[in-house]
C-alpha cells in the first residue's frame, strides 16, 4: 500500500459563476520515503494540493490517504494534531521570526514535539553551526532557507512539503538546499515533496507529478534521480 494516496480529490473557491476550480479530481500515489517534485505552471493547482497534503486546506471531494488514514475526514483538532506532529513545511521566503535567532527560530518548532532533534546539531547538519546565534537579517537568503528547513526538520517530520524552495535563492546556493532535501530522504527516509514551476529540477526526483489546469497530466517515475551536483538550471 502506498504511503500517500490521493484519490479523486477536488478543492472548489466560491459559488456559483464566482466558482474557481484549483483542484479537479486529483490523483496520484506516492511511496515513503521518495523525493517527488510536483510541477506545473502559476495556477495548475500544486499548491493548492501542497496545502492539502499539509493540513493548511481540506479537499471538498474525495480522499487523503497518508499512512493509511484518510485526513480529509479530519476535523479541525485533528489537522491541528497531524501539522504539529507529522508535517515539516518549508516555504519560499523563509517566515522566520525576525526577533529570534537561527537556534531560537528551530526551537520553536523542536519545543512543539515530543522526541525533537536537538536543534544545534540540525544546525550544523545545514552548515550552520556557527551561525546560532545570528539574527534573520544577519544571514543570507540561502543561511535563511537552511534555517527554516532545519527548522522544519528539527520536528521529525514523516513528511516534509516545500513550495518553491529554491525560488528566491541563487543557483548554487538552490543547489545547496536541494542537496540537503534530497539527504533528507535518502538518508532519513523522510518522504520530501517540492512543489516548483521549474521542469529543469524533474531529474532529481523520484517521482514527478506534472499538474496542468488544476488535475494531474502525467506521473513519472525515475529509477536514477540524477546527482544534484551535475544538476544545471
Amino acid at each position: 500500500m502506498p504511503y500517500i494516496e490521493v484519490k479523486n480529490s477536488s478543492k472548489f473557491y466560491g459559488t456559483g459563476d464566482n466558482r474557481i476550480v484549483a483542484n479537479n479530481d486529483v490523483n496520484f500515489e506516492i511511496e515513503k520515503g521518495e523525493l517527488v517534485i510536483i510541477l506545473g505552471s502559476s495556477g495548475a493547482g500544486k499548491s493548492t494540493m501542497l496545502n492539502i497534503l499539509g493540513g493548511m486546506d481540506t479537499s471538498d471531494e474525495g480522499q487523503v490517504i497518508i499512512d493509511g488514514v484518510d485526513i480529509a475526514q479530519f476535523n479541525s483538532h485533528q489537522r491541528t494534531n497531524y501539522r504539529r506532529d507529522d508535517v515539516g513545511f518549508v516555504f519560499q521566503f523563509y517566515n522566520l521570526v525576525a526577533n529570534l535567532t537561527a537556534k531560537e527560530n528551530v526551537e520553536l518548532a523542536s519545543e512543539i514535539v515530543k522526541d525533537a532533534l536537538d536543534p544545534v546539531t540540525v544546525l550544523e547538519q545545514v552548515g550552520l553551526g556557527k551561525r546560532l546565534n545570528n539574527f534573520p537579517a544577519q544571514l543570507s537568503g540561502g543561511e535563511q532557507q537552511r534555517v527554516s528547513i532545519a527548522r522544519a526538520v528539527a520536528k521529525r517530520p514523516k513528511i516534509l512539503l516545500c513550495d518553491e524552495p529554491t525560488g528566491a535563492l541563487d543557483y548554487q546556493t538552490g543547489k545547496q538546499v536541494l542537496q540537503i532535501l534530497q539527504d533528507m530522504s535518502r538518508n532519513e527516509g523522510v518522504t520530501v515533496i517540492i512543489v516548483t514551476h521549474n521542469s529543469a529540477l524533474a531529474p532529481i526526483a523520484d517521482r514527478v507529478i506534472h499538474m496542468r489546469d488544476a488535475t494531474v497530466k502525467s506521473v513519472k517515475l525515475n529509477n536514477t534521480p540524477q546527482d544534484i551536483a551535475t544538476l544545471e538550471y
